[in-house]
């Protein structure tokens, strides 16, 4: 009876082993043959449930549907079968003899491939209009336009691209969603999208339609040349009408899902000219007005007074530095506070872009500021224009007299300060340190009573020492808040050292932000929505145009994941986030 059982066991063990070992794995498709204007259904079927499915990089089609899984299990007369299918639908980008490449699942420990399948693309061929089918109705009633306000702009000058989705006036759109985003990777790319979709009424092709802009974006080009701006892709649910009518009379709609895509926009960007290009050209490109102006013109020694460059106009306001003030090495002259106000639409950036010296005279006289020049192009006059700014004199009425000597001889003009030091009378000895010839006893001395008594005073103070340790253990919101700050800190910090580093600095930059708002506001990270953060700082009595200025940071590390950014514009944004962090740290 044993062995009878050990022999059935035998017999179950080999048939499981064969049965493991009997692992199916093939790619079937819709079609062989196809136009370029066709799609393919790809369908890769297992007879055996698997982990890790990787699909091929389908090399010369996108993919525009997938993957889906359907998974079936039958039992017929006794016997299991299982199929588990991974479809894709891909559309050629390209004419050829094609492949879909291997596919590959885990089963069992082992790694399974399907094999290869040739595919031929031909030119576009005719597809079949049924006047029936939703999927053509759609196509036909539904459109992606991008429309370019300028097909040749120069270097780092505006212009716009608007996404409009056209629908005719007898179809529906239920929802629809972006397969493919363009990256604007040559291109500098602010967003001027509306707040919420308007209906506008429009004409597409001489016919009456009503549109919805999708988004609105802003670009600098940086480069030169023929630039391509990639496509727009959504896949749009709609309803159309047929020529069916119910038995009421009423047309008949049916539903479909399609995709369309706006066409690759290619714009010529024109190099700036090199006649008239000053060596001091910054890169400003635009219309501008430039200032030099000071808090003060008349003042003391040790007073301080602001010297503030100001450039107001429409142009790449980011993308651009202020000249440096040449001031006398007598004054004492600080780093910059820069303060920007821009703002962006549809006919790019303007604003305000302003750099603050904080200016310390130490000595008597009279300090001329030498005048300032700032160049910019002018993309209307395609001319390069220069704004020079007065020459200034600072008079210090009230302080010491600078005694340095001007040495000065037919070969040189230069004159050289010596400043006095400030131990220059040390040798004068003001004090003493004279010792008594008898020396007092320790024991029964004043030091000695305080050594001994001092244990005795020491207990209450480590007594509350202790307890302050115990609340501060306890204190779990006021850690955590105070890890929060600490790690804000750190990332700015860490942001500070990756400066020229796009994708380090923006993710330092708002792991800075986000743990700061968390630690001053007492909110978690799924809290942090840009509506929510504006109300809780509006109810902290902190500033609006400090708000304003936060938001636009955090869209600004958004934005970066996406578009280059020079290092000027990273610079200027570390500088604005430390000044920001300290103004809702006085106003909170």
């Amino acid at each position: 009876m044993k062995m009878k059982s050990n022999i059935v066991y035998l017999f179950l063990l080999i048939g499981t082993v064969l049965f493991a070992q009997d692992v199916q794995f093939n790619a079937k498709l819709s079609k062989n043959r196809l136009g370029v204007n066709e799609r393919l259904r790809v369908d890769f079927i297992m007879n055996q449930d698997g982990d890790n499915f990787r699909a091929p990089s389908f090399e010369g089609f996108s993919v525009v549907g997938g993957p889906s899984q359907t998974t079936s299990r039958q039992w017929v007369n006794g016997k299991s079968s299982f199929s588990k299918t991974y479809s894709y639908v891909l559309s050629p980008t390209k004419r050829g003899n094609l492949e879909i490449g291997q596919a590959e699942i885990t089963v069992g420990g082992q790694v399974y491939k399907s094999p290869p399948v040739p595919v031929t693309v031909t030119a576009a061929v005719e597809v079949p209009k049924d006047p029936n089918d939703p999927t053509y109705l759609a196509k036909e009633k539904v459109h992606l336009v991008a429309e370019v306000s300028k097909n040749s702009p120069y270097l780092n000058e505006a212009f716009t691209i608007v996404y409009k989705l056209y629908v005719s006036k007898e179809t529906s759109v239920n929802n629809w969603r972006e397969l493919d985003s363009p990256k604007f990777a040559d291109f500098w790319s602010q967003s001027a999208d509306e707040k919420q979709f308007k209906i506008y009424e429009g004409k597409y092709k001489g016919e009456d339609y009503r549109y919805v802009i999708l988004r609105r974006t802003v670009l600098y080009p940086q480069k030169t040349g023929k630039l391509e701006i990639e496509p727009l892709s959504l896949s749009v649910a709609v309803s159309v009408p047929t020529n069916r009518r119910d038995i009421f009379g009423r047309i008949l709609s049916k539903s479909a899902n399609i995709t369309v895509s706006a066409p690759i926009r290619t714009v010529d960007v024109k190099p700036l000219p090199d006649a008239g290009k000053p060596d001091y050209f910054s890169g400003a490109v635009g219309e501008f007005d430039f200032k030099v102006t000071s808090t003060k013109d008349t003042l003391d020694a040790g007073e301080a007074f602001q010297l503030k460059l100001q450039v107001q106009g429409r142009g790449n306001l980011k993308l651009f530095e202020l000249p440096k003030p040449n001031l006398p090495s007598t004054l004492e002259v600080y780093e910059p506070e820069n303060s920007d106000k821009i703002r962006t639409n549809l006919a790019g950036m303007s604003g305000l872009k302003e750099d603050t010296y904080t200016v310390v005279p130490q000595f008597k006289g009279s300090y001329p500021i030498p005048p300032l020049s700032f160049t910019y192009f002018n993309p209307k006059t395609k001319s390069y224009e220069r704004i020079t700014s007065q020459e200034r004199v600072i008079t210090v009425e009230n302080g010491p007299t600078d005694t340095a000597s001007a040495i000065s001889d037919t070969n040189d003009t230069k004159q050289q300060q010596v400043v006095a030091s400030n131990n220059q009378f040390q040798y004068i000895k003001t004090t003493t340190n004279l010792k008594p010839v008898t020396q007092e006893k320790f024991f029964k001395s004043t030091l000695f009573w305080m050594l001994s008594l001092l244990p005795f005073l020491l207990i209450p103070i480590a007594i509350l020492v202790r307890k302050r340790k115990e609340s501060y253990a306890n204190d779990v919101t006021g850690n955590r808040i105070r890890k929060a700050d600490k790690l804000a800190r750190k990332f700015l910090a860490t942001a500070k050292k990756n400066l020229g580093s796009q994708k380090e600095f923006y993710i330092a930059m708002e792991r800075a932000l986000h743990n700061y708002l968390k630690a001053k506001l007492n909110i978690t990270t799924s809290e942090m929505s840009k509506d929510r953060i504006t109300r809780l700082l509006k109810e902290r009595d902190v500033d609006q145009n400090t708000t304003i200025e936060f938001i636009s940071l955090l869209e600004s590390c958004e934005f970066a994941r996406y578009t280059p950014a020079s290092s000027v514009a990273m610079q200027q944004d570390y500088d604005k986030a430390v000044r920001v962090i300290s103004a809702i740290d006085k106003q909170l």
